[in-house]
């Protein structure tokens, strides 16, 4: 039986084939979305350089279900984060969204236990009041980040357009914290 505590290793060999090491065979993408799935964690290396390709593999997973038709994330989300690679407040994007998948899988476990125990499981959901207070301090942190480029990059006279981009952002992020809100 294979120890499920300890992440699954595929490795990628030269010919761009997959190889799990524990059952010794080839798999494919959706074999790893399927092992992810079911809630075991996957490491994806390169044999012969050793490099973590992991995230690689991940990122096209979401593309291919994204081509399919299958909307893993909302185009607003999707430009968000495009956008944040281009901003100063890029490193607090990730550790966001970490932090806040992580609240949410804690989230569900709890509410799953507690589901029949309140009229309204998601506003006694554990840490549901933290996840609200860490979401607008989020929104926050962007905004202020993106208001300061916009002001470095802005010509002289020229504020029409940074405020109908940052309204545009505003309402984005408005209704992203709605969506979430509603989880």
């Amino acid at each position: 039986m294979a120890d499920t505590d300890k992440p699954l290793l595929i490795k990628r060999y030269a010919s761009r084939r997959l190889y799990n090491t524990e059952t010794s065979d080839y798999v494919t993408l959706e074999d790893i979305a399927g092992f992810i799935r079911a809630g075991r964690e996957v490491t994806i290396v390169d044999l012969k350089s050793g490099d973590d390709l992991t995230r690689q593999y991940l990122l096209q997973i979401i593309a291919e279900h994204e081509s399919k038709g299958q909307s893993v994330l909302p185009i607003n989300v999707l430009t968000d984060l495009v956008r944040s690679y281009t901003t100063e407040v890029q490193s607090v994007v990730p550790q966001f969204l970490a932090a806040s998948f992580e609240m949410l899988r804690e989230g569900q476990s709890k509410m799953m236990e507690n589901i029949g125990a309140f009229p309204n499981p998601m506003t006694a959901m554990p840490g549901f009041d933290a996840m609200k207070r860490q979401q607008e301090a989020f929104m926050k942190t962007m905004m202020t980040g993106w208001t300061q480029t916009a002001k470095a990059g802005r010509a002289e006279g020229d504020e029409a357009a940074p405020r109908e981009e940052l309204a545009d952002i505003k309402k984005q992020l408005a209704d992203l914290q709605a969506k979430l809100s509603k989880l």
